[in-house]
């Protein structure tokens, strides 16, 4: 039978991250103990070697990535030519397959030089969101820090002034909850692209691309509007209820995996809350709770995590359509992890199809064509 989107198929093996019983884990490390105690270097080196680092580990990976933030001058050329009204997912695609140019091996699959060229993308991507926000903003973008961890370096240069610690935690945390997630569709067609042996930067531009899409990446930014055109708490239930009447959509609810609810969900609530508390502007999270409760009770339904990751992301002042770029400054150390579990035990992706066209057609002459 077939399955249609492959729901509940099962289309390969990984040792990354697991969804068992609703349970969320990145090698065998439950999400929640990650979220608590785990920076975004930590769970990067955890996805790419297998284990925890050390402390001497850890502060070599910062120092690297530290090193590594900064971009090509090439590129900064190309992201200053981009029109101010692109789309940012869009220019953050052709950004990472423009990076590619600057590889001295760029079609070497190769553990070490995969390794080498993963990092650099970790570590760049961020610099690139950063820095496509100024220049449409008509700022100029602020050169990565040195020493920082990539929370707090991707804040700075996309404000151009130091966050305090609370941002700092709320970023770290939103990479730990965003690193990985199995076999989701960008990660899928990142593997998809690997396996064809094409280089790194080619699977994660078809990566890139497929989180452009608003029934992945893009439902934050679709929860965001959709709180703004409400406007206020005593909005929230009607309009619930009207979408509900229309049989629409509402974003941010529901899960393909997730049936009693997303574990990374609360970790962004509790950030949403914490954040709203010393905003002075307290109603999007407010907002968000009152929506939550008239899902489950109308629907059944519990947030996953682009849900209250809209909220938290407004709080920290990113707008509604640079929201996706920055859940992929994250998922950028994902996806690198798949590419390079891909190479090393590879075989071709090539599913088949159930067809269900029409068969046994005669060929009719050009002439005799009505």
């Amino acid at each position: 039978m077939t399955a249609r989107g492959l729901e509940g198929v099962v289309a390969g093996t990984t040792q990354l991250s697991s969804i068992i019983d609703g349970v969320l884990t990145y090698r065998g490390i439950n999400i929640d103990d990650l979220a608590e105690h785990a920076s975004y270097e930590e769970v990067v080196h955890l996805l790419f070697f297998g284990r925890l680092p050390t402390r001497a580990e850890l502060d070599d990976l910062r120092r690297q990535l530290s090193a590594l933030r900064p971009l090509p001058e090439g590129l900064m050329t190309l992201l200053r030519t981009v029109p101010r009204d692109a789309v940012p997912m869009d220019t953050l695609r052709t950004a990472v397959s423009a990076l590619g140019f600057y590889e001295e091996h760029p079609n070497d699959t190769s553990r070490e030089v995969s390794v080498e060229k993963a990092l650099r993308l970790v570590a760049q991507v961020p610099t690139i969101v950063a820095a496509l926000e100024r220049l449409r903003r008509g700022q100029e973008p602020v050169p990565p820090p040195e020493g920082t961890d990539t929370a707090h370096a991707f804040l700075l240069m996309l404000k151009g002034t130091a966050p305090d610690e609370v941002e700092v935690d709320a970023m770290n945390k939103i990479l730990v909850l965003h690193a990985d997630h199995e076999f989701n569709a960008s990660t899928f067609a990142a593997r998809v692209t690997a396996a064809t042996l094409a280089d790194m930067h080619a699977a994660v531009t078809a990566a890139v691309a497929a989180l452009k899409g608003p029934l992945h990446g893009g439902a934050n930014a679709a929860v965001m509007a959709a709180l703004q055109e409400i406007g206020d708490l005593d909005g929230v239930e009607p309009y619930v209820l009207e979408k509900l009447a229309r049989k629409e959509r509402i974003m941010g609810f529901g899960h393909r995996v997730y049936k009693q609810g997303d574990p990374r969900a609360k970790w962004l609530r509790e950030m949403s809350r914490r954040l709203a508390e010393r905003s002075g502007e307290p109603k999007w999270y407010e907002m968000s709770v009152r929506m939550d409760e008239v899902m489950q009770r109308e629907k059944g339904l519990f947030p996953n995590v682009d849900f209250y990751a809209a909220t938290v992301y407004h709080y920290l002042g990113i707008p509604k359509d640079l929201m996706t770029p920055v859940f992929a400054t994250s998922r950028i150390s994902g996806w690198t992890a798949h590419i390079l579990e891909q190479y090393g035990d590879n075989r071709l992706i090539r599913p088949r199809a159930d067809y269900t066209g029409p068969t046994s057609q005669a060929w009719v002459p050009i002439d005799q064509r009505g």
